[in-house]
């Protein structure tokens, strides 16, 4: 029998007291990161049993709008990418990938 590996990944929130993220730092041994900080991360749980995503969508208060505009329309690229890895559907990773270009577009990201 193969042996098993665990491998953690940690957040940190300090939160100011208004209860709103100040800072966020996160690390995950495996992949070489040690309490790195952050300014955003949105992370979804897949909840097989009730058949739902659950999510943590969280940015500190000093996170330009700027950067939070491509922070998403990375996301969404990425988004793309991982749906394509998972379903191979080419036509709606072609859609999805259309309309990340679309999202750039509008946002003025791409130069």
């Amino acid at each position: 029998m193969a042996k098993t590996h665990r491998s953690d990944i940690n957040i940190s929130v300090e939160l100011d007291e208004n209860r709103v993220p100040e800072k966020l730092k996160w690390s995950a041994q495996d992949g070489g990161v040690d309490n790195e900080e952050a300014k955003a991360l949105l992370l979804s749980i897949w909840d097989s049993k009730n058949q739902e995503t659950l999510r943590i969508d969280l940015w500190t208060k000093d996170m330009p709008v700027d950067e939070m505009k491509v922070f998403f329309h990375q996301t969404l690229v990425a988004m793309s990418d991982t749906f394509n890895k998972a379903t191979q559907d080419e036509k709606m990773t072609a859609t999805m990938r259309d309309f990340c270009d679309y999202f750039a577009e509008k946002l003025e990201l791409k130069k």
